[in-house]
């Protein structure tokens, strides 16, 4: 299945608004991926033929290493989205972690 139509997939419950805030975020994670794919090709590690002690990133290290950043937070924002779906059902954890928070410990 094409990526793009994964994540949008799990977007069908978001209200019509919400679906065209984050679809050009779906486009930028989809190009991230693909990139870091092509990045993944290169090598990280420049090692001095003279002294192999000596070792530096490459430019493809760098790019790799700000792509990744950029990818992190669109998928932040992209599960922050998703979770503002309600869910039906609360897990066993959040149910723990609400009744912590009221003050009942069983």
């Amino acid at each position: 299945m094409d990526r793009k139509i994964a994540l949008t997939q799990l977007c069908k419950e978001l209200d019509n608004a919400a679906k065209t805030t984050i679809e050009p975020l779906i486009d930028d994670i989809v190009f991230i991926e693909n990139q870091l794919a092509i990045l993944k090709k290169y090598p990280f590690i420049k090692v001095n033929p003279k002294d192999p002690t000596q070792q530096k990133p490459t430019p493809a290290a760098k790019q790799y290493k700000e792509l990744l950043q950029q990818y992190n937070n669109c998928i932040k924002i992209f599960l922050g989205v998703l979770s503002t779906v309600e869910k039906s059902e609360t897990s066993p954890l959040r149910e723990y972690l609400n009744r912590m928070k009221a003050g009942i410990n069983e």
